[in-house]
């Protein structure tokens, strides 16, 4: 009995937040919000807004970083899987990919920026030899420059790996070597092939996963503030400052800014889809054409080349970070520090504690009770033999296509009346809200593959439905249920601003406290901040991968 109610339970925990949220920014966003004396209906907020002098490069930036950042990861992805697939090391390049997608976005930003900033690595390994710079140069803006191109490489860094990913699963789907040996037998390239016949196939099963993408591109904090422009900064960014200013008459405007970030969004949402009409209606012409001339293969090397580079910068962000924690005396222009010591671990120590003490019982709990709500759901699934159709989907997609600028004030406002503003329940709650749909987006297909032969097998020897869960289907599928906690641990760490709105400044994590120090701290300080946010993650992934192989060492099926 209670495992039908948990379908309807698992919506509502991430579902009556989102709309009790979006309830709480829409009014003040038309200038209701009693709590600041704020009752009477009133467009002030807008006007407030769009006078703002920075608006219109505000919604410039917005625009173009979003619409850069979210093309260049799909275009990336795509020739980088149409290239990998025919290398016989495609599994490791997966795992490269993984230790990607398993590092926050904010962790990727920070490294990103020692790279590229005028006193960063890169600039050190060509100076002075290349460049003649005794001192770092004053008028090189690579970072925080004001197109927001920085931004635009540091998210296609972090989306890449996650729309590869998609893709490949996506692949498990599509006939694809039948596919490509008939269409390379009719004299079709390669490449040609996997755009006409392969990729058409798979995009409806990326199509979601894009346009998360496309959200969050388009509505970016954490990044955006590591690496975009900073006078005026991103739409998201505006909201969020005025958000956090001590002058509550800014929370009117805040809130106009975050609903207009939603209509951006929506509205991104929406070309997509036209596009994607559009492209499909040509693209069937191009296939019934019959052309075969292969024009498209150096191009799509040439991508699949960008994509790799941008894998390696992300990479090199990661080890930025852990070589900026244990540097010594580094100055510039040399490459190297003078030596490598401690010093900045050891001093802190306090400092570090509370914070990766949150992060860890946050993540934790939230995936916790995430696992346990999405079992719930697939197993009344398995039970009652229906599964969800696409309006499900969408719904389950709901956090991540909605910007959360656009309802976390209102979730803050909701948590204040429910006295929870500022608690380790409030933010776990808010934390859960996005874990959830990852959890279950992850666990979903290992756990509808597995074979219901096991289970009919147990219930013929009289094994109740319960302890065929936990003593046969909970075992075989150990390794997936673990993957799928490690990425609810991984989006816990990264999360930034639910964590500024539910924890109201009390709670902090290594997370918030690395884009707090951003900005003005040492950078020693700032990477061990931000290398802690990766390694949370990966040590996750890490036990995900390892405790199977320990628990069934001598059952070779399930290792």
């Amino acid at each position: 009995m209670i495992i039908r109610l948990l379908p309807a339970l698992t919506l509502g925990a991430f579902l009556l937040p989102i709309v009790v949220g979006l309830a709480g920014t829409l009014a003040p966003a038309f200038g209701v919000l009693p709590a600041i004396g704020a009752v009477e209906p009133s467009l002030a907020p807008w006007r407030t807004l769009l006078d703002w002098p920075g608006f219109a490069t505000s919604l410039r930036l917005t625009l173009t970083v979003g619409a850069l950042a979210s093309c260049a990861a799909l275009a990336a992805a795509v020739a980088l899987v149409i290239v990998a697939s025919r290398w016989r090391r495609y599994g490791r390049l997966q795992s490269l990919l993984t230790a990607l997608l398993a590092s926050p976005h904010a962790a990727i930003a920070l490294g990103f920026a020692f790279i590229i900033a005028p006193s960063g690595w890169i600039v050190r390994i060509i100076s002075p030899e290349l460049t003649g710079w005794e001192r770092p140069p004053t008028g090189l803006v690579t970072l925080r420059d004001p197109y927001g191109l920085a931004l635009v490489a540091g998210l296609a860094i972090k989306e890449i790996p996650y729309l590869a990913i998609m893709l490949v699963s996506a692949l498990g789907q599509v006939p694809v070597e039948a596919l490509l040996q008939n269409a390379r037998a009719m004299g079709y390239s390669r490449t040609t092939a996997w755009l006409k016949l392969v990729l058409p196939q798979a995009w409806p099963q990326i199509r979601l996963p894009f346009y998360a993408v496309v959200a969050y591109s388009f509505s970016v904090v954490d990044q955006a503030l590591v690496l975009g422009p900073g006078t005026p900064p991103p739409l998201a960014v505006l909201a969020t400052r005025w958000f956090s200013d001590y002058d509550v008459a800014l929370y009117l405007p805040a809130a106009a800014a975050a609903i207009l970030q939603l209509g951006v969004v929506a509205a991104a949402i929406f070309a997509c889809f036209l596009v994607e009409r559009l492209i499909a209606r040509a693209g069937r012409s191009w296939a019934e054409g019959g052309g075969r001339s292969g024009a498209a293969d150096p191009l799509v090397a040439v991508v699949a080349g960008l994509a790799l580079v941008a894998g390696a910068l992300g990479l090199a962000s990661l080890a930025a970070l852990v070589l900026w924690s244990v540097a010594g005396p580094w100055s510039f222009p040399d490459a190297w520090p003078v030596s490598l010591t401690l010093d900045a671990w050891r001093s802190s120590l306090g400092s570090i504690a509370a914070p990766l003490e949150a992060t860890v019982i946050a993540a934790a709990v939230a995936t916790a009770i995430a696992l346990v709500l999405c079992i719930g759901c697939l197993e009344n699934e398995a039970r009652r033999a229906r599964r969800p159709g696409l309006p499900t989907m969408w719904i389950i997609y709901v956090p991540l296509l909605v910007p959360q600028i656009a309802f976390l004030f209102g979730v803050q406002v909701a948590l204040v009346r429910l006295d929870l503003d500022g608690s380790g329940a409030g933010v776990i709650w808010t934390h859960l809200i996005f874990v959830l749909p990852y959890v279950f987006l992850s666990l979903s297909d290992p756990w509808r593959a597995l074979d219901p032969r096991y289970a009919r097998s147990a219930a013929s020897l009289g094994a109740s439905p319960a302890r065929i869960l936990l003593t046969v289907k909970l075992p075989i599928l150990l390794r997936p249920i673990l993957v799928a906690a490690a990425i609810g641990v991984a989006v816990s760490v990264g999360l930034y601003l639910p964590t500024v709105f539910a924890g109201a400044g009390r709670i902090s994590t290594v997370t918030t406290e690395a884009l707090t120090l951003a900005t003005g701290a040492d950078r020693r300080i700032v990477s061990i901040h931000g290398f802690l946010q990766a390694a949370v993650p990966l040590l996750a992934y890490g036990a995900a991968l390892l405790a199977p192989r320990l628990a069934f060492r001598h059952r070779r099926g399930l290792a």
